[in-house]
């Protein structure tokens, strides 16, 4: 708990003025996803107040919402759990993510305008620049990055007219974030995404609705494969010990 502590004694002005609720949500949402809290870690409130500083109300609200993003169980005989991580998991918000974002980026391309090919175009160059500054070899994904990979993401569907399709995508994209966290954690071998997240924007602002999609769908799923490959591996190694 003292680990957590400390990484909040410099945060933003601006997060500060938030509401006390939306101060625990942001926090303790980030803490679920980069790992800080395991799978099926148990999450007391009397420990997270020690932790965070703020009273039992403002925290059971934000696992209250926490556990509607599905990054969370709620058991009311036991409490809140980090939702647990596991192969059967992946694959749901593997195949819900598919069929979200997919007809999302067909109908971006569609209704979006000059506006809307700056912010994806604006999105990737941050996101590029991040990444040309992380090292060659296998790196553990931190908050900036994934802030940044998130807004690319949401960047390609932020033309839908559709705001359940854009919100549920986000809450799926994070509830992979965890996935993708875990098994970077133990990747043996780099894998850049930079090539994957160019080749989607540039299909994306010919208006190649086809192979935009078709790219998109992949890179999905090949974030699904290597996150298996992470996990099948994990089960081995339990298997042996």
């Amino acid at each position: 708990m003292h680990k957590i502590q400390n990484m909040y004694k410099n945060e933003s002005t601006a997060e500060r003025a938030l509401p006390l609720v939306d101060q625990a949500f942001i926090r303790l949402r980030r803490d679920v996803l980069s790992g800080n809290y395991g799978a099926g870690a148990k999450l007391k409130l009397d420990e997270l107040q020690t932790a965070y500083g703020f009273s039992s109300s403002p925290l059971r609200e934000a696992l209250s919402r926490l556990a509607q993003e599905g990054l969370i169980r709620a058991d009311e005989r036991r409490g809140f759990r980090v939702a647990d991580i596991s192969p059967e998991d992946l694959a749901d918000i593997t195949r819900m993510r598919v069929m979200l974002d997919v007809p999302a980026l067909r109908e971006s391309i569609a209704n979006g305008d000059d506006a809307w090919e700056a912010l994806v175009v604006g999105a990737f160059h941050r996101l590029e620049k991040i990444e040309s500054r992380l090292g060659d070899g296998p790196v553990v994904l931190d908050d900036d990055w994934t802030q940044l990979h998130s807004a690319f993401h949401a960047s390609l569907l932020a033309a839908c007219p559709s705001e359940r399709m854009r919100t549920w995508s986000a809450s799926l994209f994070d509830q992979a974030e965890r996935y993708r966290r875990y098994s970077a954690r133990f990747r043996k071998t780099a894998r850049r995404k930079s090539n994957e997240h160019r080749k989607i924007m540039d299909a994306t602002l010919r208006r190649d609705a086809k192979t935009a999609c078709a790219l998109l769908e992949d890179h999905i799923l090949s974030t699904e494969r290597n996150v298996m490959a992470v996990l099948g591996a994990a089960t081995e190694r339990a298997g042996r010990s």
